[in-house]
């Protein structure tokens, strides 16, 4: 992982950046440094995980037991957690602002992190793995694997019918949680956010959604003139609402 101190003033909350890359490759630009860029601007501390892949890509199905291919991925989040909050005095970071951003696969990353903090999925390494491997709160942008399309027999779901991957299970514990898509995303479908909206809603989570009709997929910071390129304005006022940021921090 590489940090990213603020620039200037520093609000002592703190990102988790999670690229997305269909748990293939890793977009360490376009949603990688390119947020970290933003979010520094803005007097927040910035991680950049570059999680470890399964290169040939998951095999997505209802079943738990094909969770475990992309089990690595969970791991060096909940890891990198753990590190953050141990070393917040080093980082001038307050523990109780940590928070994890992530886009596409690393939106599902995002979902996984935030519903798999009780245990760690790993042997401990350190005392760092002492620390809550928790955020304090979560973003999720183009998420995907979050939708179940398919029933226990493999035949494809009803779009409205909106239920979760059995890999995500969402409580009241789960942090609050900003979610952002646009409707013609023919990646990862809207369905998507949909499902775990809904799912986060039943659980009584303070959520946030925004969808959009134009933005397609893997667009980050470049959305050009589209109004869904507003999102990080939406972000940073979210952040304030739930008081991860100073009311003249939040822009």
């Amino acid at each position: 992982m590489t940090v990213y101190p603020p620039k200037g003033h520093n609000t002592g909350a703190a990102v988790l950046v999670f690229p997305g890359g269909g748990y293939q490759v890793l977009a360490m630009d376009l949603e990688g440094t390119d947020i970290c860029d933003w979010l520094t601007a803005r007097g927040i501390t910035c991680v950049l995980l570059k999680y470890r892949v399964p290169n040939s890509g998951p095999t997505w199905r209802n079943d738990r037991r094909y969770y475990p291919k992309v089990q690595t991925a969970l791991q060096d989040a909940q890891r990198a957690l753990g590190l953050v909050r141990a070393q917040a005095d080093q980082l001038a970071v307050d523990p109780h602002k940590i928070g994890v951003l992530g886009f596409s696969a690393g939106g599902h990353l995002v979902a996984a992190v935030s519903t798999h903090f009780a245990t760690r999925t790993y042997p401990p390494v350190d005392a760092s793995d002492a620390q809550s491997c928790r955020p304090d709160f979560a973003i999720a942008v183009y998420p995907g694997h979050l939708w179940a399309h398919e029933d226990e027999d493999g035949a494809t779901r009803d779009p409205t019918q909106l239920s979760l991957r059995p890999d995500i299970t969402v409580t009241a514990q789960t942090p609050p949680t900003f979610v952002l898509q646009a409707q013609d995303d023919h990646v990862d479908g809207v369905s998507q956010s949909l499902a775990y909206y809904v799912a986060l809603q039943h659980a009584g989570v303070p959520t946030e959604m925004h969808l959009y009709a134009e933005g397609g997929h893997a667009f980050g910071l470049r959305a050009g003139t589209l109004p869904i390129a507003q999102w990080p304005h939406l972000v940073e006022t979210w952040l304030g609402t739930i008081g991860m940021l100073d009311t003249a921090d939040a822009r």
